[in-house]
């Protein structure tokens, strides 16, 4: 099992490690002054992981139903980071919209696969 999820695995302790990490380290570090730039790493983050996630159980997705269930997953991680930044970390704070962006990355991910899935079961067969 963990074999199979090595890089799941891997995404979950890096945006981890990002999430409850000191977040003075990233304002010292921030060179880029974009606009809802942590908006977009939300997103991002969550993109990928949720894409990790159904590629490295692709063979196992029975049906779209399976494939949102699979998505309360990292959902149900990224509120718990948001919660755990609010609890636990003295330098972060947990916000709703860090939940919107982070769900929106993992509906979009979602939604990537059931379009690209039948494409690419057309051109195999």
């Amino acid at each position: 099992m963990i074999k199979k999820n090595f890089f799941s695995i891997l995404m979950v302790l890096i945006i981890m490690y990002l999430s409850l990490t000191n977040g003075e380290k990233f304002e010292k570090a921030s060179f880029l002054h974009i606009s809802f730039l942590d908006k977009i790493v939300h997103f991002a983050m969550y993109f990928v992981m949720m894409s990790v996630i159904i590629f490295e159980n692709r063979k196992t997705v029975i049906n779209t139903s399976h494939l949102f269930l699979i998505a309360l997953i990292p959902f149900s991680y990224g509120v718990l980071m948001e919660i755990l930044q609010s609890t636990i970390t003295m330098s972060r704070t947990g916000s709703i919209f860090d939940v919107i962006f982070n769900a929106a990355g993992i509906i979009v991910s979602v939604l990537l696969w059931l379009f690209i899935k039948p494409v690419r079961k057309e051109t195999i067969i």
